[in-house]
């Protein structure tokens, strides 16, 4: 597409604060474009028969694995995550694609119902256009997470990213474009920031876009959805979390420790499920205390391109402002810095690795959510105390409890208030299973048979007795 309008997004590197490319904004003219063109391949990508779509599917896989090394430098070098980490990402998008290539097409087969009729069927039909309002901090996969099932369902994607990851953005409809993917099932929109809630409502209010979906902020996912409210249209959100993560006194603390790191720090620690609020039993704090600093103080930041580095820079430069207030007014109202603490002394966004103790509620690393290297480690007297502290906040998107008796940390965690509960583990998404939150951290679900299906319209046929 080609476009006349003067203004251009600049991706910036967070690592150097150099700019990496200028893309063209879209004028209206080149979005009326993109979204006719979606609408129109979906009324023929429809009518392909489910098994088909997914081994299409497996096509994407391939070419995602064509340009692994080159997709993973892009990320890199847009949002800042240590290369390790970005490879990664390629690598889960290609195995979700081979996933559901090979098991997608059972989540959409007809289910029949007894009824006292000739026969009764339910099927699973696509809802059309879905407009995508997606994030920076998994450029790759969180597209991938809700796209590859969007597609397999028969639906079509208009896809807005986020400014700062433009590149990427085009770099995902390429690699769509270099499948054997019809054209047209996901096109890139490059919009000015400032333009970007207009355009979204306008979209979301067009008869020819059938849903909305959006991975971001809160305040983000309420316009959204209210704007989607006004159209009567369907939409899903997958918005901020402040995760616990719930040591009790019979866990492996060796264990708990190294995957409260990884889970806490992995992509600089701006991730929605990572491990913001770690609760910890007070027979065990000291030692579990301990433990955790020494691996945080273990994490090397650093160039994001260098494949020794744990931890790169904050995606944007207000990310690490955001950080750095919440942390020094926590500070101020009396919190205890155990390590880090500070912004480091370097050209690009980067933040020292911090765990803070003696934290309460209305402090902002508790009372906010803090979407980088910054971890609350709050002890507990018991069980019951672990759930009320780790229920004390307005998101509910996943937890994770940690014990050697299993039992005990279901009983423990199933009394937590979250969309995802996992167990020994840090929390993950895996492409065979629903992934979403409740309160504040949104609603519907993404993969799994639940995100295949949620953006069908589940139709009932009905057919009488022939001599009704």
């Amino acid at each position: 597409m080609t476009s006349t309008d003067t203004r251009t997004v600049v991706t910036i590197n967070p690592a150097t604060d150099e700019p990496l490319h200028h893309y063209p904004v879209l004028t209206d003219a080149d979005i009326e474009q993109a979204l006719a063109e979606t609408h129109a391949t979906g009324l023929m990508w429809r009518r392909v028969a489910v098994e088909e779509r997914a081994r299409l599917l497996g096509t994407v896989a391939d070419a995602l694995d064509a340009r692994r090394l080159e997709l993973a430098a892009l990320v890199t070098a847009e949002m800042g995550k240590p290369v390790a980490e970005a490879a990664a990402e390629v690598d889960k998008c290609v195995w979700q694609c081979r996933q559901y290539a090979e098991d997608g097409a059972s989540y959409l087969q007809p289910e029949s119902i007894a009824v006292p009729a000739q026969s009764c069927r339910l099927v699973y039909e696509p809802l059309g256009v879905i407009l995508a309002v997606m994030p920076w901090n998994f450029p790759l996969w969180q597209v991938f997470r809700f796209a590859i099932p969007a597609l397999l369902a028969g639906n079509t994607v208009l896809l807005k990213h986020a400014s700062n990851v433009t590149g990427s953005a085009l770099a995902i409809e390429a690699v769509i474009e270099a499948s054997a993917l019809p054209g047209g099932v996901l096109r890139t929109l490059v919009v000015d920031e400032a333009d970007v809630a207009a355009v979204a409502e306008r979209l979301i209010s067009d008869s020819r876009v059938a849903a909305v979906t959006l991975t971001g902020s809160t305040r983000a996912g309420a316009h959204v959805a209210s704007a989607a409210g006004r159209a009567l249209k369907k939409s899903v959100l997958e918005l901020g979390g402040s995760d616990p993560f719930v040591v009790l006194a019979d866990a492996d603390i060796d264990a708990a420790a190294v995957h409260a790191v990884k889970s806490r720090f992995m992509c600089s620690g701006q991730t929605c499920i990572a491990a913001k609020r770690i609760v910890v039993h007070k027979d065990i704090a000291d030692r579990f205390q301990k433990k955790l600093v020494e691996a945080v103080e273990s994490l090397t930041v650093g160039d994001p391109t260098d494949a020794a580095t744990t931890v790169g820079p904050l995606a944007r430069p207000d990310i690490l402002e955001q950080v750095q207030r919440q942390v020094e007014k926590s500070v101020a109202q009396g919190a205890t810095v155990l390590t880090g603490g500070r912004r480091l002394d370097r050209d690009g966004n980067f933040y020292a690795p911090t765990v803070l103790t003696d934290v309460t509620h209305d402090m902002p690393v508790l009372a906010e959510e803090t979407f980088g290297p910054v971890v609350a480690l709050i002890r507990v007297d018991d069980d019951d105390q672990a759930v009320t502290v780790a229920n004390s906040t307005e998101y509910g998107l996943a937890a994770s409890v940690w014990s050697r008796d299993i039992e005990h940390a279901v009983s423990v965690g199933s009394r937590i208030e979250s969309g995802v509960l996992f167990v020994n583990s840090l929390v993950m998404s895996d492409p065979r299973v629903p992934f979403g939150g409740i309160k504040r951290s949104g609603y519907g679900r993404e993969l799994g048979a639940a995100g295949v299906r949620e953006f069908t319209n589940l139709r009932t046929i009905w057919i009488a007795q022939a001599d009704a």
